[in-house]
Protein backbone atom coordinates (compact mmCIF):
# COMPACT_ATOMS: atom_id res chain seq x y z
CA UNK A 1 0.00 0.00 0.00
CA UNK A 2 1.05 3.47 -0.95
CA UNK A 3 1.98 5.59 2.43
CA UNK A 4 3.71 8.27 0.76
CA UNK A 5 2.48 11.75 -0.60
CA UNK A 6 -1.25 13.22 -0.51
CA UNK A 7 -2.01 13.59 -4.11
CA UNK A 8 -2.28 17.33 -3.80
CA UNK A 9 1.09 17.17 -2.50
CA UNK A 10 2.39 15.38 -5.90
CA UNK A 11 0.80 17.68 -7.59
CA UNK A 12 2.62 20.78 -6.86
CA UNK A 13 5.64 19.09 -6.87
CA UNK A 14 5.72 19.94 -10.57
CA UNK A 15 5.62 23.71 -9.65
CA UNK A 16 8.87 25.52 -10.54
CA UNK A 17 9.90 26.20 -6.77
CA UNK A 18 13.18 26.95 -8.24
CA UNK A 19 11.92 29.72 -10.48
CA UNK A 20 9.07 31.11 -7.76
CA UNK A 21 11.65 31.73 -5.03
CA UNK A 22 13.28 34.06 -7.93
CA UNK A 23 9.89 35.64 -8.73
CA UNK A 24 8.78 36.73 -4.79
CA UNK A 25 11.64 39.08 -4.34
CA UNK A 26 11.27 41.00 -7.25
CA UNK A 27 7.81 42.36 -6.13
CA UNK A 28 9.14 41.87 -2.61
CA UNK A 29 6.19 39.54 -1.69
CA UNK A 30 7.52 37.70 1.17
CA UNK A 31 8.42 41.09 2.98
CA UNK A 32 7.12 41.63 6.30
CA UNK A 33 5.54 38.18 6.49
CA UNK A 34 4.82 36.01 9.37
CA UNK A 35 2.13 33.80 8.54
CA UNK A 36 0.57 32.67 4.99
CA UNK A 37 3.99 32.88 2.33
CA UNK A 38 3.43 33.60 -1.39
CA UNK A 39 4.29 29.70 -1.72
CA UNK A 40 1.39 28.80 0.87
CA UNK A 41 -0.77 31.30 -1.07
CA UNK A 42 -0.50 29.89 -4.17
CA UNK A 43 -1.09 26.05 -2.76
CA UNK A 44 -4.56 27.40 -0.52
CA UNK A 45 -5.43 28.96 -4.49
CA UNK A 46 -4.27 25.84 -6.37
CA UNK A 47 -6.34 23.63 -4.00
CA UNK A 48 -9.97 26.20 -4.14
CA UNK A 49 -9.29 26.08 -8.21
CA UNK A 50 -9.00 22.14 -7.99
CA UNK A 51 -11.70 21.34 -5.46
CA UNK A 52 -14.06 23.33 -6.67
CA UNK A 53 -13.93 26.04 -3.70
CA UNK A 54 -16.05 29.05 -3.77
CA UNK A 55 -15.56 31.06 -0.69
CA UNK A 56 -12.66 31.92 1.78
CA UNK A 57 -14.70 30.39 4.31
CA UNK A 58 -14.82 26.95 2.05
CA UNK A 59 -10.83 27.11 1.50
CA UNK A 60 -10.76 27.91 5.49
CA UNK A 61 -13.22 24.79 6.56
CA UNK A 62 -11.89 22.33 3.80
CA UNK A 63 -8.25 22.52 4.87
CA UNK A 64 -8.85 22.66 8.48
CA UNK A 65 -11.06 19.18 8.20
CA UNK A 66 -7.38 17.35 7.44
CA UNK A 67 -4.93 19.38 9.94
CA UNK A 68 -2.71 16.40 10.24
CA UNK A 69 -2.04 16.68 6.74
CA UNK A 70 -1.60 20.30 6.37
CA UNK A 71 2.22 20.00 6.87
CA UNK A 72 3.02 17.59 4.21
CA UNK A 73 0.88 19.49 1.45
CA UNK A 74 3.62 22.31 2.26
CA UNK A 75 1.38 24.85 4.85
CA UNK A 76 3.18 25.52 8.16
CA UNK A 77 0.14 26.76 9.78
CA UNK A 78 -3.52 26.80 9.50
CA UNK A 79 -5.06 28.90 6.47
CA UNK A 80 -7.07 31.69 7.86
CA UNK A 81 -9.37 33.10 5.85
CA UNK A 82 -8.77 37.03 6.95
CA UNK A 83 -5.02 36.00 6.32
CA UNK A 84 -5.92 34.59 2.73
CA UNK A 85 -8.10 37.96 1.84
CA UNK A 86 -5.02 40.31 2.94
CA UNK A 87 -2.79 38.31 0.85
CA UNK A 88 -5.37 38.35 -2.48
CA UNK A 89 -5.54 42.00 -1.74
CA UNK A 90 -1.91 43.05 -0.93
CA UNK A 91 0.36 40.82 -2.93
CA UNK A 92 1.30 41.92 -6.52
CA UNK A 93 -0.62 39.80 -8.24
CA UNK A 94 2.51 40.01 -11.17
CA UNK A 95 3.82 37.26 -8.76
CA UNK A 96 1.05 34.88 -10.26
CA UNK A 97 1.61 36.33 -13.85
CA UNK A 98 4.92 35.17 -13.82
CA UNK A 99 5.03 32.23 -12.29
CA UNK A 100 1.85 30.98 -15.29
CA UNK A 101 4.22 32.52 -17.60
CA UNK A 102 6.82 30.15 -16.68
CA UNK A 103 4.64 27.27 -16.70
CA UNK A 104 3.05 28.39 -20.06
CA UNK A 105 6.41 28.22 -21.26
CA UNK A 106 7.35 24.89 -20.30
CA UNK A 107 3.80 23.79 -21.39
CA UNK A 108 4.08 24.77 -24.95
CA UNK A 109 7.18 22.88 -25.30
CA UNK A 110 5.73 19.53 -23.94
CA UNK A 111 2.95 20.52 -26.41
CA UNK A 112 4.75 21.56 -29.51
CA UNK A 113 4.32 18.04 -31.40
CA UNK A 114 0.79 17.59 -30.82
CA UNK A 115 -1.46 17.04 -34.03
CA UNK A 116 -3.22 19.85 -34.80
CA UNK A 117 -5.80 18.40 -37.00
CA UNK A 118 -4.84 20.44 -39.86
CA UNK A 119 -1.23 19.20 -41.38
CA UNK A 120 0.78 22.00 -40.87
CA UNK A 121 4.62 22.47 -38.66
CA UNK A 122 4.12 25.61 -38.04
CA UNK A 123 2.24 27.60 -34.73
CA UNK A 124 -1.53 28.39 -35.21
CA UNK A 125 -3.05 30.74 -32.43
CA UNK A 126 -6.58 31.53 -31.95
CA UNK A 127 -7.28 34.96 -30.82
CA UNK A 128 -10.82 35.99 -28.63
CA UNK A 129 -12.34 37.05 -25.78
CA UNK A 130 -14.69 36.43 -23.16
CA UNK A 131 -16.55 38.42 -20.66
CA UNK A 132 -17.32 37.83 -17.34
CA UNK A 133 -19.82 39.72 -15.33
CA UNK A 134 -19.32 40.81 -11.84
CA UNK A 135 -19.42 44.27 -10.45
CA UNK A 136 -16.18 45.35 -9.57
CA UNK A 137 -15.59 49.23 -8.93
CA UNK A 138 -12.77 49.37 -11.39
CA UNK A 139 -14.45 47.82 -14.60
CA UNK A 140 -17.09 49.42 -15.28
CA UNK A 141 -18.90 48.72 -18.66
CA UNK A 142 -22.40 50.67 -17.98
CA UNK A 143 -23.60 53.08 -14.65
CA UNK A 144 -25.29 49.78 -13.74
CA UNK A 145 -23.39 47.35 -14.57
CA UNK A 146 -19.55 45.88 -14.51
CA UNK A 147 -17.41 43.03 -15.93
CA UNK A 148 -13.47 42.15 -16.55
CA UNK A 149 -12.56 40.91 -20.22
CA UNK A 150 -10.25 38.05 -20.78
CA UNK A 151 -8.32 38.29 -24.47
CA UNK A 152 -6.63 35.38 -25.17
CA UNK A 153 -4.16 34.15 -27.93
CA UNK A 154 -4.63 30.61 -27.38
CA UNK A 155 -1.99 27.92 -29.01
CA UNK A 156 -3.85 25.10 -30.47
CA UNK A 157 -1.42 22.59 -29.95
CA UNK A 158 -2.53 21.50 -26.52
CA UNK A 159 -4.96 24.21 -26.14
CA UNK A 160 -1.97 26.26 -23.83
CA UNK A 161 -2.64 30.06 -23.79
CA UNK A 162 0.41 31.90 -25.13
CA UNK A 163 -0.96 35.15 -23.93
CA UNK A 164 -3.71 36.20 -21.59
CA UNK A 165 -4.28 40.03 -20.67
CA UNK A 166 -7.31 41.30 -18.40
CA UNK A 167 -9.10 44.48 -18.93
CA UNK A 168 -12.44 46.11 -18.29
CA UNK A 169 -15.38 45.17 -20.20
CA UNK A 170 -15.09 48.67 -22.23
CA UNK A 171 -11.65 47.75 -24.04
CA UNK A 172 -12.66 46.84 -27.75
CA UNK A 173 -11.02 43.52 -29.10
CA UNK A 174 -9.21 44.73 -32.05
CA UNK A 175 -6.91 46.93 -29.90
CA UNK A 176 -5.30 43.75 -28.05
CA UNK A 177 -3.90 43.39 -31.36
CA UNK A 178 -1.54 46.58 -31.17
CA UNK A 179 0.22 44.62 -27.96
CA UNK A 180 1.30 41.41 -29.40
CA UNK A 181 4.36 40.56 -30.82
CA UNK A 182 3.40 38.52 -33.86
CA UNK A 183 5.99 35.83 -34.83
CA UNK A 184 7.23 34.89 -38.27
CA UNK A 185 5.63 32.29 -40.14
CA UNK A 186 2.97 31.93 -37.83
CA UNK A 187 -0.93 31.61 -38.17
CA UNK A 188 -3.22 34.11 -36.22
CA UNK A 189 -7.06 32.60 -36.39
CA UNK A 190 -9.60 35.42 -35.29
CA UNK A 191 -13.25 36.34 -35.84
CA UNK A 192 -14.06 39.42 -37.43
CA UNK A 193 -14.54 41.82 -34.70
CA UNK A 194 -10.66 41.41 -34.87
CA UNK A 195 -10.56 43.00 -38.69
CA UNK A 196 -8.55 46.45 -38.82
CA UNK A 197 -6.87 46.86 -41.90
CA UNK A 198 -4.24 49.11 -40.46
CA UNK A 199 -3.04 46.37 -37.77
CA UNK A 200 -3.31 43.08 -40.07
CA UNK A 201 -1.07 45.08 -42.33
CA UNK A 202 1.27 45.43 -39.28
CA UNK A 203 1.21 41.76 -38.97
CA UNK A 204 1.58 40.96 -42.79
CA UNK A 205 4.82 42.96 -42.43
CA UNK A 206 5.91 41.11 -39.38
CA UNK A 207 6.13 37.90 -41.92
CA UNK A 208 3.10 36.15 -39.87
CA UNK A 209 -0.29 35.00 -41.49
CA UNK A 210 -3.72 35.82 -40.75
CA UNK A 211 -7.05 34.22 -40.97
CA UNK A 212 -10.46 35.66 -40.47
CA UNK A 213 -14.15 36.10 -41.42
CA UNK A 214 -15.10 39.10 -43.64
CA UNK A 215 -17.50 41.80 -42.53
CA UNK A 216 -20.82 42.00 -44.35
CA UNK A 217 -19.61 45.35 -45.61
CA UNK A 218 -16.53 44.16 -47.13
CA UNK A 219 -15.62 45.42 -50.73
CA UNK A 220 -12.97 44.22 -52.66
CA UNK A 221 -12.23 44.40 -56.09
CA UNK A 222 -11.74 40.61 -57.54
CA UNK A 223 -8.05 40.55 -59.20
CA UNK A 224 -7.91 36.89 -60.24
CA UNK A 225 -9.87 33.59 -59.84
CA UNK A 226 -7.72 30.57 -59.15
CA UNK A 227 -9.29 27.22 -60.97
CA UNK A 228 -11.49 25.34 -57.20
CA UNK A 229 -13.31 22.35 -57.16
CA UNK A 230 -16.73 22.69 -56.05
CA UNK A 231 -18.09 19.42 -54.65
CA UNK A 232 -14.88 19.90 -52.07
CA UNK A 233 -17.17 22.85 -50.83
CA UNK A 234 -14.86 25.55 -52.02
CA UNK A 235 -17.35 27.95 -54.12
CA UNK A 236 -14.46 30.36 -55.16
CA UNK A 237 -10.69 31.29 -54.15
CA UNK A 238 -9.65 34.71 -55.32
CA UNK A 239 -7.10 37.34 -54.77
CA UNK A 240 -8.45 40.83 -54.30
CA UNK A 241 -7.80 44.43 -54.12
CA UNK A 242 -9.60 46.80 -51.11
CA UNK A 243 -11.31 49.54 -52.70
CA UNK A 244 -12.69 51.59 -49.98
CA UNK A 245 -9.76 54.66 -49.57
CA UNK A 246 -8.98 54.41 -45.95
CA UNK A 247 -9.07 50.49 -45.85
CA UNK A 248 -6.69 50.19 -49.30
CA UNK A 249 -4.45 53.02 -47.87
CA UNK A 250 -4.16 51.24 -44.71
CA UNK A 251 -3.64 47.41 -46.35
CA UNK A 252 -2.46 48.14 -49.72
CA UNK A 253 -1.63 44.58 -50.81
CA UNK A 254 -3.78 41.88 -52.37
CA UNK A 255 -5.76 39.75 -49.83
CA UNK A 256 -7.32 36.26 -50.93
CA UNK A 257 -10.59 35.59 -50.19
CA UNK A 258 -12.47 32.08 -50.10
CA UNK A 259 -16.09 31.85 -50.13
CA UNK A 260 -16.26 28.08 -48.61
CA UNK A 261 -20.08 26.11 -48.47
CA UNK A 262 -19.86 23.36 -45.36
CA UNK A 263 -21.15 20.00 -47.33
CA UNK A 264 -22.56 19.00 -44.12
CA UNK A 265 -24.21 21.69 -42.19
CA UNK A 266 -24.72 24.48 -45.54
CA UNK A 267 -23.82 27.11 -43.42
CA UNK A 268 -21.62 29.88 -45.80
CA UNK A 269 -18.36 31.66 -45.17
CA UNK A 270 -16.32 34.18 -46.34
CA UNK A 271 -12.81 33.74 -45.44
CA UNK A 272 -9.77 36.11 -45.51
CA UNK A 273 -6.25 35.58 -45.74
CA UNK A 274 -3.06 36.79 -46.53
CA UNK A 275 -1.46 33.13 -47.18
CA UNK A 276 -1.41 32.50 -50.78
CA UNK A 277 0.29 28.78 -50.38
CA UNK A 278 -1.84 26.73 -48.18
CA UNK A 279 -5.03 25.09 -50.17
CA UNK A 280 -8.33 26.74 -49.53
CA UNK A 281 -9.85 23.44 -47.99
CA UNK A 282 -6.61 24.11 -45.58
CA UNK A 283 -7.21 27.79 -44.55
CA UNK A 284 -11.16 26.40 -44.03
CA UNK A 285 -9.61 24.23 -41.89
CA UNK A 286 -7.85 26.32 -39.98
CA UNK A 287 -10.72 29.10 -39.56
CA UNK A 288 -13.03 26.21 -37.93
CA UNK A 289 -10.37 25.39 -35.43
CA UNK A 290 -10.67 28.72 -34.02
CA UNK A 291 -13.54 26.87 -32.01
CA UNK A 292 -10.81 25.45 -29.73
CA UNK A 293 -10.55 28.72 -28.10
CA UNK A 294 -14.51 29.51 -27.59
CA UNK A 295 -14.03 25.99 -26.08
CA UNK A 296 -11.36 27.00 -24.24
CA UNK A 297 -13.50 29.65 -22.38
CA UNK A 298 -16.78 27.30 -21.97
CA UNK A 299 -14.03 25.07 -20.13
CA UNK A 300 -12.64 27.60 -18.01
CA UNK A 301 -15.52 29.07 -16.91
CA UNK A 302 -16.99 25.38 -16.10
CA UNK A 303 -14.21 23.47 -14.58
CA UNK A 304 -12.21 26.55 -12.42
CA UNK A 305 -13.53 28.65 -10.11
CA UNK A 306 -13.29 32.77 -11.58
CA UNK A 307 -17.47 33.23 -12.38
CA UNK A 308 -17.51 33.48 -8.27
CA UNK A 309 -14.50 35.52 -7.28
CA UNK A 310 -12.78 36.09 -3.62
CA UNK A 311 -11.90 39.28 -3.77
CA UNK A 312 -13.62 42.15 -5.67
CA UNK A 313 -10.46 44.59 -6.05
CA UNK A 314 -8.12 44.74 -8.95
CA UNK A 315 -5.43 42.78 -7.38
CA UNK A 316 -7.54 40.27 -5.47
CA UNK A 317 -9.13 39.12 -8.96
CA UNK A 318 -5.81 39.20 -11.18
CA UNK A 319 -4.42 37.01 -8.45
CA UNK A 320 -7.44 34.89 -8.29
CA UNK A 321 -7.67 34.47 -12.64
CA UNK A 322 -3.61 34.10 -12.40
CA UNK A 323 -3.98 31.13 -10.32
CA UNK A 324 -6.71 29.86 -12.02
CA UNK A 325 -4.47 29.80 -15.14
CA UNK A 326 -1.51 28.51 -13.82
CA UNK A 327 -3.31 25.82 -11.90
CA UNK A 328 -4.93 24.74 -15.87
CA UNK A 329 -1.35 24.56 -17.41
CA UNK A 330 0.11 22.98 -14.54
CA UNK A 331 -2.47 20.13 -14.68
CA UNK A 332 -1.55 19.90 -18.46
CA UNK A 333 2.16 20.12 -17.42
CA UNK A 334 1.11 17.03 -15.38
CA UNK A 335 -0.66 14.85 -18.02
CA UNK A 336 1.54 14.95 -20.35
CA UNK A 337 4.96 14.31 -18.22
CA UNK A 338 3.22 11.24 -16.41
CA UNK A 339 1.46 10.43 -20.33
CA UNK A 340 -2.06 10.23 -18.97
CA UNK A 341 -4.43 9.10 -21.27
CA UNK A 342 -7.00 11.05 -19.09
CA UNK A 343 -8.73 14.48 -20.55
CA UNK A 344 -7.73 16.96 -18.39
CA UNK A 345 -11.54 17.14 -17.22
CA UNK A 346 -11.31 13.74 -16.13
CA UNK A 347 -7.47 15.10 -14.15
CA UNK A 348 -9.72 17.49 -12.58
CA UNK A 349 -12.46 15.69 -11.62
CA UNK A 350 -10.66 12.58 -9.83
CA UNK A 351 -9.02 15.43 -8.09
CA UNK A 352 -11.54 17.55 -6.91
CA UNK A 353 -12.61 14.74 -4.27
CA UNK A 354 -9.20 13.17 -3.83
CA UNK A 355 -6.39 15.84 -3.17
CA UNK A 356 -5.71 14.39 0.79
CA UNK A 357 -5.41 10.76 -0.40
CA UNK A 358 -2.46 8.92 -0.01
CA UNK A 359 -2.22 7.20 -3.64
CA UNK A 360 0.83 7.66 -6.47
CA UNK A 361 -0.64 10.39 -9.00
CA UNK A 362 0.25 8.54 -12.03
CA UNK A 363 -2.21 5.79 -10.72
CA UNK A 364 -4.98 7.63 -9.10
CA UNK A 365 -5.42 9.80 -12.85
CA UNK A 366 -4.93 6.73 -15.08
CA UNK A 367 -8.69 5.48 -16.99
CA UNK A 368 -8.48 1.66 -16.07
CA UNK A 369 -10.67 -0.64 -17.61
CA UNK A 370 -13.87 -0.70 -15.43
CA UNK A 371 -14.47 -4.12 -15.91
CA UNK A 372 -13.60 -6.19 -12.33
CA UNK A 373 -12.26 -9.69 -11.83
CA UNK A 374 -12.37 -11.28 -8.83
CA UNK A 375 -8.83 -12.55 -7.38
CA UNK A 376 -7.82 -16.22 -8.35
CA UNK A 377 -7.86 -17.15 -4.92
CA UNK A 378 -11.63 -15.87 -3.79
CA UNK A 379 -12.77 -17.75 -1.00
CA UNK A 380 -16.46 -16.90 -1.24
CA UNK A 381 -18.87 -19.51 -2.05
CA UNK A 382 -20.04 -19.90 -5.54
CA UNK A 383 -23.66 -19.81 -5.46
CA UNK A 384 -24.11 -19.89 -9.08
CA UNK A 385 -22.41 -21.51 -11.98
CA UNK A 386 -21.77 -18.45 -14.61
Amino acid sequence: MYVGKTLFAQVMEFVPWTSFTRIVPRYRGNAGVRTLSCAEQFRAMAFAQLTWRESLRDIEVSLSANPSKLYAMGFRSPVKRSTLADANESRDWRIWFDLATVLIRRARKLYARDALGVELNTTVYALDSSTVDRLFDWAPVRSTNAAIKLHTLLDLRGCIPAFLYISDGKLHDVKVLDMLAFEAGAFYVMDRGYVDFARLDVLHQAGAFVVTRAKSNFNARRVYSAPCARDSGVICDQRVALTGFYAARDYPEHLRRIRFKDPDSGNRLVVLTNNTARSALTICALYKQRWQVELFFKWIKQHLRIKKFLGTSENAVKTQVWSAIATYVLIAIVKKELHLNASLYTCLQILSVSVFEKTQLSCALQLDDPRTEPPADDNQLILFNP
